[in-house]
């Protein structure tokens, strides 16, 4: 049987794992931190793409089940005029769902217990090479190693497997962005029932839903450097939300106030970009995920690109014979899509926050592209399905991009 070993435990490789299991290849997942990954303070929105490949490998009920949905996205500009709602959830496609980052890192893991897959903790990947026999010797920070057939990368943003497959890989560009989140019991202006609600303030955008429990989660892309993980750390609660406040001190919205109820219950993440990585794999080792295309998180899609690239993968080595070539037929597969996916998530954030003149320009333009509904060019964006059955043609595959 065919043995890959997975790098990294966060969403995608959990998710690679199980399609893999289900396409009859065996793996192991090693993770670098102890119980989990970074950033788990955080939330996220699955969408109704991110839905449908995790349906593929039967996951999506448990995380329907620790999540929570919704129905509506109303806009409002920093004035607090409304500008329109767009319906989330339609006829015969999986709606968004909503969950805290650590929680889904725990569905998938007790997933993967629950089907007999191996995760190891506590290895972070140091080094990696292809050898001569057509397999791959992974090399981590406490000395062990491990054989595979495959190695593929799905290690996040900072991957150690992307720079390992190209040296002269792209390194993730930082937007100039903070992405601060924070959870408020009891805000005095929560979203209406199964409503997102986005705000365009004079100098942030807003975003904020209310759980079913009444908790009113929000976040928002502060201007600011980079920062490490330590300064991250170190910065307080209370001084992310002084720097929340200040943002929106001057806009006639409803999120100073939800801010300002929000207790300790604060995180913060440097925000980053790869508008392209022109190397994907190269022998025995492949990239998906973060690892392969990093997304401004404007868009929300950065977990469900890693679920489709996770299924994908797996399909195209149920169904092309030589690795390499499997390789690139999910490279045909994916890379035209995610690449379009980061462009746009870019091109929203350019939107969010322009100056005065053309806030007025878009405040006046929004409502009246709000009333037609929503696009169908649009649907690309959300309604991509993965038809697990169908099989793979590299011909074909390598053909689409």
């Amino acid at each position: 049987m065919t043995h890959a070993l997975i790098i990294g435990g966060g969403i995608a490789g959990p998710v690679t794992a199980m399609a893999l299991r289900k396409a009859g290849i065996d793996s192991v997942v090693y993770e670098a931190y102890p119980t989990g990954a970074d950033d788990v303070g955080a939330f996220l929105t699955l969408m109704s793409n991110g839905q449908d490949a995790l349906r593929a490998i039967g996951v999506h009920e448990r995380v329907a089940d620790e999540s929570f949905a919704a129905s509506t996205v109303q806009f409002l500009s920093g004035t607090g005029k409304f500008l329109g709602e767009v319906p989330l959830r339609r006829e015969g496609v999986l709606g968004p769902r909503t969950l805290k980052r650590a929680t889904l890192y725990r569905v998938l893991q007790d997933e993967l217990a629950a089907r007999d897959i191996r995760i190891e903790h506590g290895k972070r990947l140091t080094s990696a090479r292809n050898t001569s026999d057509g397999g791959v010797v992974a090399t981590f920070a406490d000395g062990d190693q491990a054989k595979g057939d495959l190695l593929i990368g799905a290690d996040g943003i900072h991957s150690a497997t992307r720079a390992l497959i190209d040296e002269t890989a792209p390194r993730p560009r930082h937007l100039g962005n903070t992405t601060i989140c924070g959870y408020a019991e009891n805000a005095p202006s929560p979203a209406p029932d199964g409503t997102y609600r986005m705000i365009y303030g004079k100098r942030a955008f807003f975003g904020y839903v209310t759980a079913p429990n009444g908790e009113t989660w929000w976040f928002t892309n502060a201007p600011g450097a980079e920062l490490s993980k330590a300064d991250l750390a170190a910065i307080s609660a209370e001084e992310w939300k002084a720097r929340v406040l200040e943002l929106f001190a001057k806009d006639n919205t409803p999120a100073a106030d939800i801010v300002r109820a929000t207790g300790c219950d604060v995180t913060a993440s440097n925000a980053y970009h790869i508008p392209s990585t022109p190397v994907w794999h190269a022998g025995s080792m492949v990239i998906l995920g973060d690892a392969a295309h990093v997304a401004a998180p404007n868009a929300g899609q950065g977990a469900s690109l890693a679920a489709e690239d996770g299924v994908t993968l797996a399909r195209c080595l149920r169904d092309v014979a030589q690795i390499g070539d499997a390789f690139r037929a999910y490279e045909g597969l994916r890379r035209e899509r995610v690449e379009r996916v980061v462009a746009t998530s870019a091109r929203m954030g350019g939107t969010a926050v322009p100056g005065p003149l053309k806030r007025m320009v878009r405040d006046a333009i929004l409502p009246r592209v709000l009333k037609k509904g929503p696009r169908n060019n649009a649907d690309w964006l959300t309604k991509h399905h993965i038809d697990w059955e169908a099989r793979v043609s590299l011909d074909d595959a390598v053909a689409t991009n």
